[in-house]
């Protein structure tokens, strides 16, 4: 469960790269030119404001289970 957890996190912060800054993938491409980018404030405020839901919606669509006895 917890590998499907790290890999459902790692798309979700890839999907977020992708459609806030444009970074086409978050793995390293040993090049500057591909590895660092040039990103505007107002995409890294949007990507960061994206990434806090995504872990709001998390914690919403997971309750915890509580035994009862």
């Amino acid at each position: 469960m917890k590998k499907q957890n790290t890999q459902h996190n790692q798309d979700q912060l890839e999907k977020i790269a992708l459609d806030h800054l444009f970074i086409q993938t978050l793995e390293t491409q040993m090049s500057d030119r591909l590895d660092f980018h040039e990103v505007s404030v107002w995409a890294v405020k949007s990507a960061l404001q994206a990434a806090f839901e995504a872990g709001r919606m998390a914690t919403t669509q997971s309750p915890t289970q509580t035994n009862r006895t």
